[in-house]
């Protein structure tokens, strides 16, 4: 049977997800209410900005439930504000910003710079025999890394994806690129 995986809808890059999802073969849900987090099997957290998402997860009665989901194993891909969503710390953060400390990291906003420092670069991954095209707009840094936490990528000497346990984090928008392998990985991880 073909997961049910949930796309954060509130604000960001979902569609772009969605679609990738939906063409690798997956049931694909947007994720607006709480009573949706029942039916899905995953969760993809996308890019956008992270403390308008907190604040409309606060707002849409989300967090609660989806605290709940997540601290019992339910798998996840978080990508750039999802990344800061995921993180145990935000470094720079709003003392209102909500962070779901799933992934034992610390990560400073923007740390790349500017909307018009953004940049691409192919970075090597762990487990994928060829570089991966990875786009960073806006993106956030991990300045730090805890125990479990496998970093699986860097940019320099910055980790730029990593995972703990059924959770997968990216500093750059994996959606952007034609490249569908870590989604492919996050659904056969399910």
């Amino acid at each position: 049977m073909k997961p049910r995986v949930g796309v954060l809808a509130l604000q960001g890059g979902f569609a772009a997800h969605a679609a990738i999802l939906h063409s690798l073969g997956a049931r694909v849900d947007e994720i607006r209410k709480p009573q949706q987090l029942a039916s899905i099997d995953a969760l993809v957290i996308p890019g956008g900005e992270s403390t308008t998402m907190s604040m409309l997860l606060e707002r849409s009665g989300l967090l609660g439930p989806l605290s709940e989901r997540l601290e019992a194993g339910m798998g996840v891909l978080g990508t750039c504000a999802g990344m800061i969503l995921l993180a145990a710390e935000v470094v720079d953060g709003r003392p209102d910003q909500h962070c779901l400390g799933l992934v034992d990291i610390a990560v400073r906003r923007n740390a790349y710079g500017t909307q018009i420092e953004s940049f691409e670069a192919d970075i090597a991954v762990d487990g994928l025999d060829a570089p991966f095209h990875a786009v960073f707009i806006r993106a956030p840094a991990v300045e730090r890394v805890g125990a479990g936490v496998d970093v699986l990528a860097r940019h320099g000497d910055r980790p730029v994806l990593c995972r703990s346990g059924p959770a997968t984090v990216a500093a750059f928008h994996p959606e952007l690129s034609n490249d569908t392998r870590l989604h492919t990985r996050f659904l056969a991880g399910l």
